[in-house]
């Protein structure tokens, strides 16, 4: 009988969190491939976020993540990150049970800063973008703490800051200790922006 193929590890988390960018460190450590459930929408429909929630509603798009989520959990063998809002559906939160799954916290404070309000996420583009965060952490927290397996929070860390804690807390000690020089230049080594410091370009994925 062959066996199931099945996500090393899931990346969950609210906006701002670093899922796609610390899943792609997460892999390379890991030696196994990186997927994005956003990016596989995305490449599946031909649109972007914003305009599936603009022109099919949050409800068409829950709807194709649900069918995208389910596909990946069920084949894809390496590090998968899921959207924000993917536990939202209770038979997401089902399928994940079976799983080994990172939640990556972040405050309200460095993840605003993070997402910098960009319309590439559509949840966070209304009128008051601060207040309409805060209701998003408040009502997903639980959710993502129901999935769990660990959970690391990312508030002032560096991606690679975050994997190296990310690995030890799953116990993969050997993938942790590898050392990577801190550069300076890239990104992966910047810690999130202390009050005052530019932005960087939301909308840029690494």
């Amino acid at each position: 009988m062959p066996v199931e193929s099945r996500p090393t590890l899931v990346v969950v988390g609210p906006p701002g969190a670093g899922k796609t960018t610390v899943g792609r460190v997460l892999a390379r450590r890991l030696g196994v491939s990186f997927a994005d459930a956003d990016a596989i929408i995305v490449e599946r429909t031909g649109k972007s976020i914003a305009d599936l929630f603009l022109e099919d509603g949050e409800d068409g798009f829950r709807r194709i993540e649900r069918e995208v989520v389910a596909e990946a959990l069920a084949t894809h063998d390496g590090v998968l990150a899921l959207g924000g809002g993917a536990v939202l559906a209770a038979e997401t939160r089902a399928l994940l049970r079976s799983h080994r799954v990172v939640h990556l916290s972040v405050g309200m404070a460095d993840g605003l800063r993070r997402t910098g309000m960009s319309t590439a996420r559509p949840l966070l583009a209304g009128v008051n973008p601060r207040a309409t965060f805060k209701a998003l952490l408040d009502a997903r927290a639980p959710l993502y703490r129901e999935v769990a397996t660990v959970q690391v929070a990312t508030d002032r860390l560096s991606a690679n800051q975050v994997a190296r804690a990310v690995l030890e807390a799953i116990g993969e000690t050997a993938a942790a200790a590898q050392e990577d020089p801190v550069d300076p230049d890239d990104p992966l080594d910047r810690p999130t922006p202390r009050e005052g410091a530019a932005l960087p370009d939301p909308t840029v994925r690494l």
